[in-house]
């Protein structure tokens, strides 16, 4: 099979390279300056066991497709569908985004959809560079048929994937881990915002077990950090890459970027949209949402806002809903 990878940022490239290097056709597809500097000079993929130039076919967008081609999403979920037009809707996707929304989006529009859960600390900051911090294995990711299930190109899929620097597993129920990984990522925006100061992760959690609460409510099983732990066990352990600098996250890296929009909507937007919908308020993630949205539209760099400003905010939504 021919891998396509749209979205060749961090995740995207990470799996791109992997897949590579274990001997698979691979196709990257990104865009503007990350684009060129990939057709010129190829990939640099930088890991903790050192660097290596990978020249791994690159596209701007679609190509004509082959019967063999699988696609892996791998942008931000507010690019999903502008990244999918114009390619043949035969062709099966592999949603490796954060965020519960894409698979059900992708699939008005192809029949044959895969979520993949993904756990894997990557970083994508420079054109054509792309920095993995985890060893042994890059990334752990899940991998399943949407809404649920495992069938044959799951299988095969995964025994792909975990050919070379990656750990996959065929997940009937992948949607319940990518709820589970979407409780994680409710803190992406807090620290987006903020950075790392002490008590920041107080207010993560507070994100969390609002989120716990929506998803109780709708019914929506969700994995727990337990049995997280339990199946990745030291797998994707996260070591120091010398010279290399590990910023933040995915939302983090969005503003240091400047790319002008950010995936919030999709992490703790989720939540508030489900608490929208089952009666339960969401003032600590709305706030997140709306603040995180508006520093990604205005530029701001990552860590731009006191923790303090941003607790006041949310006391304050917390205070106008109770009234």
């Amino acid at each position: 099979m021919r891998y396509i990878v749209i979205g060749a940022g961090a995740v995207g490239g990470a799996i791109g390279a992997r897949l590579h290097q274990g001997g698979h056709d691979v196709l990257l597809v990104a865009r503007g300056a990350h684009l060129a500097a990939l057709r010129a000079d190829g990939l640099r993929f930088i890991t903790p066991e050192g660097t290596e130039t990978l020249r791994i076919p690159a596209a701007g967008g679609p190509v004509p497709a082959r019967a063999d081609d699988v696609l892996i999403l791998a942008t931000k979920s507010q690019d999903t569908v502008a990244a999918l037009d114009g390619w043949s809707r035969d062709l099966p996707v592999v949603c490796a985004q954060n965020g519960v929304a894409n698979e059900r989006e992708v699939l008005r529009r192809f029949p044959d959809v895969y979520g993949m859960c993904v756990w894997l600390p990557a970083q994508h900051l420079e054109p054509g560079v792309v920095a993995a911090y985890a060893q042994p294995c890059t990334g752990m990711l899940h991998v399943g048929r949407y809404p649920q299930g495992v069938d044959d190109l799951t299988e095969r899929i995964v025994a792909d994937l975990g050919k070379h620097g990656l750990a996959a597993r065929a997940t009937p129920d992948v949607m319940r881990w990518k709820h589970g990984k979407l409780l994680g990522n409710l803190g992406n925006a807090v620290e987006a915002l903020v950075g790392h100061p002490g008590g920041m992760a107080d207010l993560a959690e507070r994100a969390r077990a609002e989120a716990r609460t929506v998803l109780d409510r709708a019914g929506i099983p969700y994995s727990t950090p337990e049995e997280e732990a339990a199946v990745r066990g030291h797998q994707v352990d996260v070591r120091p890459i010398a010279g290399v600098r590990r910023g933040g996250g995915s939302s983090w890296q969005s503003l240091a970027r400047a790319s002008g929009s950010i995936e919030t909507d999709y992490l703790n937007g989720e939540i508030v949209l489900l608490g929208r919908l089952h009666g339960v308020p969401t003032p600590v993630n709305e706030v997140l949402r709306r603040e995180a949205d508006r520093c990604a539209r205005e530029k701001l760099p990552p860590a731009s806002m006191p923790l303090e400003t941003l607790n006041a905010l949310i006391d304050e939504r917390c205070a106008a809903g109770s009234r």
